[in-house]
């Protein structure tokens, strides 16, 4: 019984850490060794890659590439240096998130193969709006076909064809625009055939071409389907104003050009052509001539038989004048930009008062 009074029992091993113990686990008073130099290769490379500026075009391909080399090269660390699992794990998922966000920024970089027919069509008025390839092949690819028409084979016929098939443009040839037999104006190669009517119509549908238009060589067309076009244009914002751009454009060299109809075409001013309807008369004998009449049809008549507007209503009797428009004179526009006299501006200082 003395014995086992006498027994001292050891202490146990106290869980609480020693005062010396804790104060180099927090203050890290022993520092371990640095690691392998490819953990620095690694977060260098990891650095790099955030620091490349935006500005650069293909910057995140770069960050993308950056980023793969730096994983690899912590899996090569974690493996051969350090044998961590977790390590190595966490690197693979991200070499492979990476990698898949790099072949996706290869692929839209992919070189686009334009139809060597469409080519030249896309340098001249699509590549200077800054239109990409990949969304010229969209606007082509899908709901486009290309014909063909034969020397005087006609692409419309006046009050006859409908307005709400198709848009084209000239990819080939050389076409004429007529009224009532009536040569207007020429539509050459990467120009719109049907702008004026895409435009003029798109509110009211049902309507016929007021001209004829016929192509004077063999052409080359590519023709949308209106409505389908439509449809892509209102889910493409920044193509639907390119066309409205392009569609503008047209419209006012086809006005500017039936006051010349071989403005476009060198060749043509060395040749005998029949004269433009407006190119008969000034716009200002059209615009008198119209509203100083109610018979717009005899006036119309005279006008396409090519004699003086002027003269043959002043000595034609059945002419009326009409009592709500009057001519316009043609030195009335003319004086809206001449400066005001000092005998202009004392008579209209005078008319108050005189009504005063």
């Amino acid at each position: 019984m003395s014995d086992s009074l006498n027994y001292t029992t050891s202490p146990l091993p106290s869980s609480v850490p020693s005062v010396a113990g804790d104060s180099n686990a927090t203050l890290c008073q022993d520092w371990e060794q640095s690691h392998h130099l490819l953990f620095h290769l690694a977060n260098l490379s990891l650095g790099l890659g955030f620091l490349i500026p935006s500005t650069i075009a293909l910057h995140m391909i770069f960050l993308r590439l950056l980023l793969m080399t730096g994983c690899c090269l912590f899996i090569a660390w974690a493996t051969l240096y350090r044998c961590t699992l977790d390590v190595m794990v966490w690197n693979v998922v991200f070499l492979l998130v990476n990698f898949m966000h790099f072949f996706f920024l290869l692929y839209k970089r992919r070189p686009i193969k334009i139809d060597r027919e469409l080519k030249s069509l896309y340098k001249r008025m699509f590549e200077p709006l800054h239109v990409r390839e990949a969304l010229f092949q969209r606007l082509t690819g899908q709901f486009c076909t290309i014909q063909t028409l034969k020397k005087s084979q006609a692409y419309a016929a006046e009050d006859k064809t409908s307005v709400d098939e198709r848009l084209s443009i000239l990819l080939k040839g050389k076409m004429k625009v007529s009224y009532r037999g009536h040569f207007l104006h020429n539509i050459y190669t990467n120009a719109f055939i049907d702008s004026p009517e895409f435009r003029s119509t798109q509110m009211n549908r049902g309507e016929r071409f007021q001209v004829t238009i016929t192509a004077e060589e063999n052409c080359k067309l590519l023709c949308w389907s209106r409505e389908r076009l439509t449809y892509f244009l209102e889910s493409e914002s920044f193509l639907n104003e390119v066309f409205r751009y392009l569609i503008g454009k047209d419209i006012t060299n086809k006005l500017y050009s039936l006051n010349d109809p071989t403005l476009s075409d060198k060749a043509v001013k060395k040749m005998d052509r029949q004269p433009s309807l407006c190119s008969q008369l000034s716009m200002m004998q059209m615009r008198n001539s119209m509203a100083s009449t109610s018979d717009t049809d005899n006036v119309l008549n005279q006008i396409l038989r090519g004699g003086s507007t002027g003269a043959s209503l002043q000595k034609n009797p059945l002419t009326k004048a009409s009592t709500t428009m009057k001519p316009i004179e043609e030195g009335m526009e003319d004086d809206v930009f001449e400066t005001e006299s000092p005998t202009t501006s004392q008579n209209i200082s005078r008319t108050p008062r005189e009504d005063m």
